[in-house]
C-alpha cells in the first residue's frame, strides 16, 4: 500500500467514524462554520484549563473531507496550548494550500499530513479548513458563523 492508499484510507476511517464527536456541554468557547458551496455544516466546542485546549468536540453534517478533516483535527489539538493549536493551523493551511513543501515539518502535522494533496481541487480545500477557521472563531469568542466565501 503505498502513502496515498493509506492517507485515503486514514480519511476514509475519521469519516465513518468520528472521533470526539458531540458537543460539550460546558465547553465555553464555541463556534458554527458552514461552507455554502457543498453545503458542510460544523459545530464546534472547545473547553480551556487555562491556555490548554482540554477538550473538544465537533459536530455537523458534510463530505467525508470536512468530516474526516473535524475528527483528526480535535484530536491533534487535544492536549495543546493555544500557541502549539495556532501552530497547527498555520500549517496545516499552509499544507493544504500551498502544499508539503512549504510546511515547516511534515511530521509536525501527523495524521494531519493525509490532507496533502486537497491542494489539486481547490473546492476541497475549503472543506478541509472549515474546522479549523471555526475552531479559531470558537477559541477568539466571535459570535458570527464562519463560512468559507
Amino acid at each position: 500500500m503505498d502513502l496515498q492508499e493509506l492517507y485515503q484510507e486514514l480519511i476514509l476511517d475519521h469519516n465513518r467514524q468520528p472521533r470526539n464527536r458531540g458537543v460539550l456541554e460546558c465547553g465555553g468557547h464555541e463556534a458554527d462554520g458552514y461552507n455554502p458551496l457543498c453545503g458542510d455544516r460544523v459545530h464546534v466546542t472547545v473547553e480551556l484549563d487555562g491556555d490548554v485546549i482540554k477538550d473538544i468536540r465537533f459536530e455537523g453534517s458534510g463530505c467525508a473531507i470536512s468530516t474526516a478533516s473535524a475528527s483528526i483535527m480535535s484530536e491533534a489539538v487535544k492536549g495543546k496550548t493555544l500557541t502549539e493549536a495556532k501552530y497547527l493551523f498555520e500549517q496545516f493551511i499552509t499544507l493544504v494550500t500551498e502544499g508539503p513543501e512549504a510546511v515547516d515539518d511534515p511530521e509536525d502535522l501527523g495524521k494531519l499530513a493525509a490532507f496533502a494533496g486537497v491542494g489539486k481541487y481547490p473546492a476541497r480545500v475549503k472543506c478541509a479548513t472549515l474546522a479549523w477557521h471555526t475552531l479559531t472563531s470558537a477559541l477568539k469568542g466571535e459570535e458570527d458563523t464562519v463560512t468559507t466565501e
